[in-house]
């Protein structure tokens, strides 16, 4: 019984609290705003190719204030041959309204907008930290910027783990080096 008291007595100890880990959560570079696809096969003649006459009208009287706040991703999923301009006047429009464009599917955007927000990251804070990407989340985020995480801090990073805290993936680990005589 003594014994059992004794157990009981002892202090719990959080030992992912006490292990140094930094949690690095990509969720919290999610970027706010709807995501929308502008697909310019409606705006071909017969849906095969662009009449530029007809296209720049038909750029003109858009409502281009639809995409406000918007993050846009300008594609075309016609087989046609579209010339790069034609893109490029898409985006001149979207411009003063959507928050960021991107020539691509939605997916593209999504990368964009997570390798935007992965800029900002200093991965100097991270010097010799022994770093877990955190693996699960509420909001999409994009393998890209699980990648490009991992290849921007490892170079910094003592060690880089995915996953939780309390149950993580290796991933790398610097080498440990042997002091050389000079």
């Amino acid at each position: 019984m003594d014994m059992e008291k004794d157990l009981m007595q002892e202090e719990i100890v959080n030992r992912v609290a006490n292990s140094g880990l930094v949690t690095l959560d990509l969720e919290e570079f999610y970027q706010p705003g709807e995501r929308v696809e502008l697909d310019i096969k409606p705006m071909l003649y017969r849906e095969l190719m662009l009449k530029e006459k007809e296209f720049r009208q038909f750029l003109k009287e858009k409502d281009w204030t639809a995409y406000k706040g918007k993050n846009v991703a300008i594609t075309c999923t016609a087989d046609a041959i579209v010339p790069t301009w034609a893109f490029m006047l898409v985006a001149i429009h979207l411009e003063p309204y959507a928050s960021n464009i991107v020539y691509g599917s939605l997916d593209q955007l999504e990368n964009k907008l997570f390798q935007d927000a992965l800029a900002k990251v200093n991965p100097e804070e991270f010097q010799n930290a022994k770093v877990v990407i955190k693996g699960c989340s509420k909001y999409p985020v994009p393998v890209f910027a699980y990648a490009e995480v991992a290849r921007k801090l490892r170079p910094f990073v003592a060690s880089l783990m995915y996953g939780e805290p309390c149950s993580t993936v290796p991933l790398y680990k610097r080498p440990k080096t042997a002091g050389l005589a000079t």
